[in-house]
């Protein structure tokens, strides 16, 4: 009993004594952090992974197998090809497997990619929630603003006479770019807030109809849309040039918190000019990525777009770094999907408040877009320098200038 006792002590004794893994004798060298795992990710891989961060997957994506060394076809395991399974899934995720395809799409290549996940937590995480609080707050706002300010009227008397405010093109264009992008804004929410909202309340098999017709809608419908986008613009951006009145305008805040202001405003006042060119450039983003999501695989947006970024050094200065140039087809695809999600929601916050302004908000402003007549006397409180210019009368009162 004594020796074995003896035995124990001196072997621990002699483990103690020789160097640890990785290290030289002299215990000296740093210890391979892959040591431990036999080559494959550390702790700190794993947690730099799910922060989000880049980590170098040399490790992984290098250990693909060589089929030249593959043993001879003859012994029990040349089948294999000098690849194991686990070096084959690495293959097939990093794309350097030797596949033959039937189709020749630009993304037949790409068996496996990881990207999806991260594109899926953002999806049903930010993007739902940041976007839903966006609408919300926005709607919120405008009640609020009602309550405080109440509709805004006509302060002088109705005269009975109407002036042509839109003609029948510019009420065409406006109306066909405004229903369709309803519908648009209704599927898309529809279909982005079915799993959390629509499902729970309908079953799954009652979403799946309204996902499907919302889908086919959403598709068919973007081609109206993108027709009165260009349309509004062709028939208004003339009117839509920023000039000095509009610096008045926006110093009283347009008159809507005060009653009794009524700043010089032409055809459009500064606030109008400002939803015109949001909605002009949120449109033709919105359309572009939504072209891009029509045609999968046909139109890469952001590769070059953050070559172009990269090259004017506002990444690196905001801490971004270099910006990937080298993006997988499905990467382009859910980037685009993320980037239309993004301005869709940040365009229908604007659209609600600009639908507020021209019915419940404002008396008589519907009339503009309705019939195309508005009363004379909304005509000059809050377009006077239009009028004036229509009907070469200045306005029997006029609007007065805001204090310097």
């Amino acid at each position: 009993m004594i020796l074995r006792r003896l035995l124990t002590v001196l072997a621990a004794i002699t483990v103690l004594a020789l160097p640890a893994p990785g290290q030289e004798a002299t215990g000296t060298t740093t210890p391979d952090p892959r040591a431990a795992t036999g080559g494959a990710q550390t702790l700190e891989d794993i947690l730099a992974r799910q922060q989000g961060l880049a980590i170098n997957d040399s490790f992984r994506r290098d250990a693909i197998g060589n089929p030249e060394e593959a043993a001879p076809t003859t012994d029990q395991l040349g089948t294999l090809g000098g690849v194991s399974d686990p070096e084959l899934w690495r293959a097939y995720r990093y794309g350097e497997a030797n596949l033959t395809f039937s189709t020749r799409m630009p993304s037949s290549h790409m068996v496996v990619q990881d990207s999806g996940m991260r594109w899926l937590a953002f999806r049903e995480g930010p993007l739902l929630r940041y976007g839903g609080y966006l609408l919300l707050g926005m709607i919120g706002v405008l009640v609020l603003f009602y309550l405080v300010r109440g509709k805004i009227r006509i302060e002088g008397e109705h005269t009975g006479k109407t002036i042509t405010r839109f003609n029948a093109i510019e009420r065409f264009g406006h109306w066909l770019m405004a229903g369709s992008f309803v519908v648009l804004a209704l599927t898309g929410l529809f279909m982005i807030f079915g799993r959390v909202a629509l499902i729970p309340a309908f079953g799954k098999d009652a979403y799946a109809s309204i996902a499907a017709a919302g889908k086919w809608a959403h598709n068919n419908i973007a081609w109206a849309f993108m027709a009165g986008l260009v349309l509004a613009t062709v028939v208004w951006i003339a009117h839509n040039i920023p000039n000095r009145h509009d610096l008045k305008w926006l110093a009283v805040g347009g008159g809507l918190f005060s009653k009794g202001v009524h700043p010089p405003a032409r055809k459009f006042n500064a606030g109008q000019k400002i939803i015109f060119w949001a909605v002009v450039v949120l449109g033709i983003s919105i359309s572009v990525s939504g072209l891009s999501l029509l045609f999968p695989f046909e139109l890469p947006l952001f590769a070059k777009t953050f070559a172009i970024l990269n090259g004017t050094g506002l990444p690196q200065a905001l801490g971004y770094g270099e910006l990937p140039t080298a993006l997988s087809p499905y990467q382009e695809m859910q980037l685009a999907q993320i980037w239309h999600g993004i301005v869709a929601f940040v365009f229908m916050a604007i659209i609600i408040a600009h639908i507020y302004l021209g019915s419940v908000g404002m008396e008589g402003a519907f009339d503009a877009v309705g019939t195309g007549e508005v009363d004379v006397q909304w005509a000059k409180e809050h377009h006077g320098l239009w009028y004036e210019e229509v009907t070469g009368e200045a306005p029997a009162h006029p609007a007065p200038e805001p204090a310097e």
